[in-house]
């Protein structure tokens, strides 16, 4: 299933003339905790190199690979297959792709993944290469190291100069999510039931925060959960990585972003006042902050 909600890919348009983006669904173990699984794949001509910049919805993901470390200037591939996780990132992130390649991964929900991990806040903004990396990270210390070699070993490693043909990369990647699905559920086995059951509800609230567009300050999202504004305050910490009003101001702003990229005329100064921001030019600093560019200058960009 091709991807339609690109919330937090900047320049979409323009990636998707040369990287191939797949959804596909989170199996039930998962529901709440998984949003969704996804892979990339890439084809570029000898000598052209693709820079991509990415604004981090909050949730985070566990990928297996040969893509690129993130960055403006990474080393020279092939890179080997692996696994990596990414924390919640608060800043844009940047990925330069060449040659030939692919990812595939699960993207959690905003706080889904505290049901793997107890405290998530300390992986956010790093980046874990490989499973020797992610061992640190509780019952992650038992992912299977077998999955990146033995996807690799279904596709043409780049070393040869041949990539595979389409038909054959989908299957490979779609095999490959179920793969890394397959192993969140056994892995999650293992896990305080109680634990689990946090993460989901802190998804469920977080889910509140980026469907109600009315919601706007903490004290509402946490009365929408029938806690106190405390209480909620340490829950995302614990699972989420990041604060509920980090949470609810990056959805308020991917959405204006989203206006803005769609042609769509949107009062910067009342969303400021709205969320709480003490003037449109705080604003201003944390939307360049999480996309790279000033609201202006942003919308100025999605122009044809």
């Amino acid at each position: 299933m091709r991807i339609d909600d690109t919330r937090g890919i900047l320049h979409p348009a323009r990636m998707l003339r040369d990287v191939t983006l797949e959804r596909y669904p989170a199996p039930q173990p998962l529901a709440g905790l998984v949003d969704w699984l996804w892979s990339v794949r890439w084809r570029l001509p000898p000598g052209v190199e693709f820079a991509q910049d990415v604004a981090s919805q909050p949730g985070v993901n566990l990928s297996v690979g040969p893509a690129p470390p993130p960055g403006d200037s990474p080393p020279a591939g092939p890179f080997p297959s692996r696994w990596v996780l990414n924390g919640v990132s608060t800043g844009v992130t940047r990925r330069v792709l060449r040659g030939f390649g692919w990812n595939v991964a699960a993207k959690t929900t905003t706080g889904g993944f505290g049901a793997w991990v107890d405290d998530v806040s300390r992986l956010t903004n790093q980046v874990f290469d490989g499973a020797a990396a992610i061992a640190g990270a509780g019952v992650l210390a038992g992912l299977d190291r077998g999955i990146p070699s033995a996807l690799a070993d279904g596709w043409a490693a780049p070393e040869t100069g041949v990539p595979p043909n389409d038909a054959e990369t989908a299957v490979m990647l779609a095999n490959g999510a179920d793969a890394i699905a397959d192993e969140l559920i056994r892995l999650l086995d293992a896990r305080d039931p109680a634990r689990v059951a946090e993460a989901r509800e802190v998804a469920e609230v977080a889910h509140i925060a980026e469907r109600d567009r009315a919601v706007r300050r903490v004290d509402e999202l946490a009365a929408a959960a029938g806690v106190s504004v405390r209480t909620l305050q340490r829950r995302f910490a614990s699972c989420a990585g990041v604060s509920p009003l980090w949470v609810i101001r990056r959805f308020r702003l991917l959405d204006a972003a989203e206006l803005a990229r769609d042609g769509g005329g949107v009062d910067w100064a009342g969303i400021a006042a709205e969320l709480g921001y003490a003037d449109q030019a705080h604003l201003t600093r944390d939307f360049r902050a999480a996309l790279g560019d000033t609201p202006a200058a942003y919308a100025r960009a999605q122009r044809p």
